[in-house]
């Protein structure tokens, strides 16, 4: 078996593992037992925050009634934790092929499992929030869903790892806002708050692990790297709002996918919620200039 000498950096890796198996084991949740299930939806409350909707500040959001509004939000909100399903599957396919074969006393090999065991639970947990939503199964389009497969088998390193943090970073801010927001139905704000203390340590592992596969990285896979990083991010953020949102909404969806696309709001918080992502992208060279413009295309940047 091939042994890794204990380097700075493979120190600095292990502590932070064992840091996270800590917590992990100090708080962690169930979301079975901890999200109330069998209280009936009332239909006046949101699925997420009503300034995170597509439709806000719109002059169609203007005219719509609280109803149709919440009833907006409920299958926007739904969209994007199927979009997190469908991600949270190809991250755990890339962490399982990183750590196959590897040594199973290494505190990141055990902490990747961790990892792998709450992802499932949080699939599990946004296919029944989603459900209760009132909402049919949102999927990425064909073409993405294909792309998925092809990323899933090629992405290594640190694309992989970098493509990891940003699919959580990007929710990570939106369900802060939700989770706190008395509007949004008391079950998906639960929902909200174990996906954002889970994540967090989801997101340190992945930018421990970014760093540390980038060291002694040459400009030619550097450069590569983060193309594909930033395709990847345009995909999984241009995933996250299904068209079909507003026809199931009752919502004329033509004029309503005219409106989103044209929502200034709505781009300003998605570039506000990705500030820190791209801040350390850049701090780790993964911000070049063909990676710029696509996230600029995708409205993260």
């Amino acid at each position: 078996m091939t042994t890794v000498e204990n380097t700075p950096s493979t120190g600095r890796r292990d502590d932070v593992a064992e840091r996270l198996l800590r917590s992990a084991g100090e708080l962690s949740y169930d979301p079975l037992a901890e999200v109330d299930w069998e209280t009936p939806l009332d239909p006046a409350h949101h699925g997420c925050s009503p300034e995170w909707s597509t439709l806000y500040g719109t002059s169609y959001w203007d005219e719509m009634t609280e109803e149709q509004r919440a009833a907006l939000t409920r299958q926007e909100a739904a969209s994007v934790a199927s979009t997190g399903i469908w991600f949270e599957m190809i991250l755990q396919q890339m962490v399982i092929r990183d750590f196959y074969a590897k040594d199973p006393t290494d505190p990141a090999f055990q902490w990747a499992l961790t990892e792998i065991a709450d992802e499932c639970r949080h699939s599990i947990m946004f296919a029944r929030g989603a459900q209760k939503l009132g909402a049919p199964a949102y999927r990425p389009a064909r073409h993405v869903i294909e792309g998925g497969r092809v990323f899933k088998a090629v992405a290594t390193g640190e694309a992989a790892y970098a493509s990891i943090l940003v699919a959580e970073e990007v929710l990570d801010v939106m369900q802060r806002d939700w989770m706190r927001d008395d509007r949004v139905a008391p079950f998906a704000r639960t929902i909200n708050n174990i996906h954002v203390v889970e994540e967090a340590r989801h997101m340190r592992f992945a930018r421990e692990e970014t760093r540390e596969r980038l060291e002694g990285v040459g400009p030619v896979r550097r450069r590569a790297q983060a193309l594909l990083v930033a395709f990847a991010a345009y995909f999984i953020v241009t995933s996250m709002w299904s068209r079909k949102v507003y026809e199931n909404a009752g919502l004329d969806p033509k004029r309503a996918l005219r409106e989103a696309k044209a929502n200034q709001h709505h781009r300003a918080m998605l570039r506000s919620s990705c500030a820190e992502l791209m801040e350390f992208l850049g701090s780790v060279g993964l911000l070049t200039r063909p990676a710029r413009a696509i996230y600029r295309a995708a409205h993260i940047l």
